[in-house]
């Protein structure tokens, strides 16, 4: 199974693999976690691109690339006086000098992949849904795609989050009760994370609780598509609406704030909507209902917002293994892409 190979194909969606292709990627990921040797793409170029600000995946992807004795080549699209087109037939008298129709075949000539960052505009749901920038890319490039985060999925995010799971739970995560649970931020987030955490449980086969308000369910496809999937690898996926009650013996919490469907694209209302609810920040004391449940979040995180300091500086809390996880698990979908 380790040589399994991905050759040829995009990293976009989670729901895209089988469980045994995401095994495949994380047992040469704990192996290149575990071993002090080279696994060498020599030769090869990686391009990133950045359509907005970051620093774990763009820190990670930039050191592993390194580590592979490959070559990164990073464009921040938007912040280098120039930004991309998406819209098709569209006539470009704005400030977009270039369309991504354009971009993408001619830095697929350039590099063995190319990886893109792209997070969503938070004000049409539809086309967020749709996610254009990602999809153009698909559409048009000749390389690969790696999708760094946009805003249906972050799928490399939940590939570190299962090989986190796994160590948690000593490889075996199949029926552990794992909650994802909604928490309160400043401002409206995308749906990435949670989408790609729900799938990457559901591939893990664990017992997911997704603990949320009425108001903040995840798309209901992907919701469908996790349940197909966890039952398929001999886990489950429910929703429920008190968190006390989802977080009670539980054996990990993964906090996470997202965005309403409901208010999409009125985050003055969502705010305002937010505060009429009772807290969902973890504290200890709700920590203290589970069975001494290891804390996990995808970071940056909010002290004493989405989660208290308590939380965040007991020694169950595994974020900064999370965090160094993204590390080998895209060098291992790295390899996985090009390597022999």
């Amino acid at each position: 199974m380790a040589a399994m190979d991905l050759k040829g194909r995009d990293f976009v969606r989670l729901s895209d693999f089988t469980a045994e292709e995401i095994d495949s990627i994380l047992t040469l990921a704990f192996d290149m976690k575990r071993e002090q040797r080279q696994w060498s793409l020599k030769g090869k170029t990686i391009i990133l691109l950045f359509f907005n600000s970051s620093l774990r995946t763009r820190t990670s992807m930039e050191i592993g690339v390194a580590q592979l004795d490959a070559n990164a080549v990073v464009l921040n699209v938007g912040q280098d006086a120039w930004n991309l087109e998406w819209r098709e037939g569209v006539v470009m008298d704005g400030d977009s000098p270039e369309h991504i129709k354009d971009a993408a075949k001619v830095l697929s000539r350039y590099g063995d992949i190319i990886a893109v960052r792209s997070f969503p505009k938070l004000k049409d749901y539809a086309e967020d849904r749709a996610d254009p920038v990602m999809s153009s890319f698909v559409k048009y490039a000749t390389a690969p795609i790696i999708n760094l985060e946009s805003g249906v999925e972050h799928p490399c995010q939940g590939l570190a989050d299962l090989m986190t799971l796994r160590e948690v739970f000593s490889h075996n995560t199949r029926r552990k009760k794992v909650v994802l649970t909604w928490a309160p931020h400043v401002k409206p987030l995308p749906l990435a994370v949670p989408h790609s955490f729900a799938l990457a449980t559901a591939l893990g086969g664990c017992d997911l609780t997704i603990a949320c308000p009425q108001e903040f369910d995840l798309e209901p496809e992907v919701v469908k598509h996790a349940q197909e999937t966890a039952a398929k690898n001999g886990g489950s996926v429910k929703i429920e609406r008190d968190q006390a009650k989802a977080f009670k013996g539980a054996e990990v919490i993964y906090a996470k704030s997202w965005c309403s469907r409901q208010f999409y694209g009125r985050p003055a209302e969502e705010i305002a909507f937010r505060k009429t609810l009772p807290s969902w920040m973890v504290t200890e004391e709700k920590m203290a209902t589970t069975s001494r449940a290891k804390f996990m979040h995808c970071l940056p995180i909010r002290r004493n917002v989405v989660a208290t300091d308590a939380v965040l500086d007991d020694e169950d809390c595994v974020v900064y293994q999370q965090a160094e996880n993204r590390l080998h698990a895209q060098k291992a979908l790295l390899y996985k892409m090009l390597g022999s």
